[in-house]
């Protein structure tokens, strides 16, 4: 019995007016001939809309609600064809549905046919229905994130899906949101490209989060020219680390600069995971002109509700050396303090309180923030060191305990304060150093301390550093800190 059609590229040099005749005597004769297809393929074609509209009757009919394989990728389609073939899908699903024969439709491809927001809007409503599908392939169809946030809830009632292509539309910051919330129902997806979709920092910490919550059978990840910055880019590395399936991973293109880069390497390298890396050869270095980037967003998306995922940018960057007086008001409001003991002229010790709200012990920069604090203060005094040691121990314990704490934008934030790495916002850094590598030196010894920090920070140090230079005692006691087993 036929049961592929594979018709792709077959209407090469046929004017445009004669491919839907064509395309009306292939169904009729599909039909006569009795047969049940499991793929029809079309690729190629550039029938636009009015060939969707001649072979319509087809895909409505008893012959394609066997279909398993749809593939229509670049027949310039555009709104008014997936709206058609949308409708066409529907139908079929309904009439299937109702002969107790329901569609088994498994691989849709519909790339390059500018489907825009409503055409994919109008699909994503066949494939609710449909409920079977395990591949789909959207690329370069002009959709940002109104449409794909239609996608995504359609994804998440076909729980087979293992593949979703949707290379080249514009996520940006809410469509990438919808989509990490959906990849949750989705434990059997071995394969995502998102690749040049704009997703952005916002985005890449959402799906981080989405790969350390679950998708155990994931295979490739493309979050390449996404406009990810290193920050984002390591929250994706640390949620694949210990992803024993995973076999390709693609940040190429991002704005990770070139520690960033270096970064990457050194966490996946010493989870022996280096050769799943793609090439980051194109990446554009840090990004400056974020808040530009989150500008067009608003424009794009109109105005947004605050999200629980934020561009490491978008946090408040605040002096370590603030007023302590603030500090002091917030611990009389309900957050935990500890004092401690600061070195001066006149008095040999004072105390200082250093205060972190409870709520907060999960944000890393607030912790970071915390940290230097404490630090600056460090003198080789034992009573001031072993006070500062305890305060340390007892902020970073719970911390790296908290399960919304994010690791590597906490050491990324001290690296920054510390004058180790570029910031895309005008940050001071610390004048002296000394106290917190010092304190680093004891931290790194610590049960609690996560030895996947430790090649990162390690690269930083090693790195040629003019502030460094000025303290290399104790940069030497950090370096074979981070070295013990």
């Amino acid at each position: 019995m036929f049961q592929q059609a594979q018709w792709s590229d077959m209407f090469t040099g046929r004017l445009r007016s004669e491919i839907p005749l064509a395309l009306e005597s292939l169904g009729h004769a599909v039909l006569t001939a009795g047969a049940m297809l499991t793929e029809l393929d079309l690729s190629d074609n550039a029938f636009g809309p009015d060939g969707v509209r001649a072979f319509r009757f087809l895909l409505c009919s008893t012959a394609c609600r066997s279909l398993m394989t749809l593939r229509l990728n670049n027949c310039g389609l555009g709104i008014g064809g997936g709206k058609i073939l949308a409708e066409a899908l529907l139908e079929c699903q309904r009439e299937a549905k109702a002969a107790n024969q329901p569609m088994v439709l498994r691989v849709f491809v519909a790339g390059r046919n500018r489907l825009e927001n409503d055409g994919a809007t109008a699909l994503a409503e066949a494939f609710k229905m449909i409920g079977t599908l395990e591949e789909v392939h959207m690329p370069q169809n002009g959709i940002n994130h109104a449409g794909i946030a239609a996608l995504a809830k359609a994804f998440s009632r076909n729980p087979a899906l293992r593949t979703i292509n949707l290379n080249d539309n514009s996520f940006t910051k809410r469509g990438a949101l919808s989509m990490a919330e959906a990849l949750k129902d989705l434990q059997d997806v071995n394969v995502i490209n998102f690749g040049d979709c704009l997703v952005r920092s916002a985005g890449a910490f959402a799906f981080a989060k989405t790969l350390t919550e679950g998708l155990p059978k994931i295979k490739e990840i493309n979050l390449s020219y996404g406009e990810i910055n290193h920050i984002a880019a390591m929250a994706v590395v640390r949620a694949v680390e210990k992803t024993d399936s995973l076999e390709k991973l693609d940040l190429n293109g991002n704005c990770l600069g070139m520690e960033g880069c270096k970064m990457v390497r050194g966490a996946l390298q010493v989870k022996n995971k280096l050769e799943v890396l793609a090439s980051l050869s194109d990446d554009e270095g840090t990004d400056d002109d974020d808040d530009d980037y989150e500008e067009e967003d608003e424009q794009e998306e109109e105005e947004e509700d605050d999200e629980d995922y934020e561009d490491a940018e978008d946090d408040d960057e605040e002096d370590v050396e603030e007023d302590y007086d603030e500090d002091k008001e917030r611990a009389d409001n309900g957050t935990d303090s500890c004092k401690v003991p600061e070195e001066t002229e006149r008095e040999p010790v004072k105390t200082v309180v250093v205060t972190t709200p409870r709520d907060d012990v999960g944000n890393a920069s607030q912790v970071a923030d915390t940290f230097l604090r404490i630090t600056s203060v460090y003198n080789l005094a034992e009573n001031v060191s072993c006070a500062v040691f305890k305060t340390t121990d007892s902020l970073l314990t719970k911390a790296f305990q908290h399960t919304e704490f994010q690791q590597d934008l906490f050491v990324s934030h001290l690296l920054v304060h510390l004058g180790l790495l570029k910031s895309e916002t005008s940050v001071r850094p610390m004048s002296s150093l000394e106290g917190p590598l010092l304190v680093l030196a004891h931290v790194a010894s610590q049960p609690y301390f996560p030895h996947s920090l430790q090649p990162i920070l390690t690269a930083f140090l090693a790195k040629p550093n003019q502030r460094l230079e000025k303290h290399k005692d104790a940069c030497h006691k950090l370096m074979q800190a981070l070295q013990k087993p």
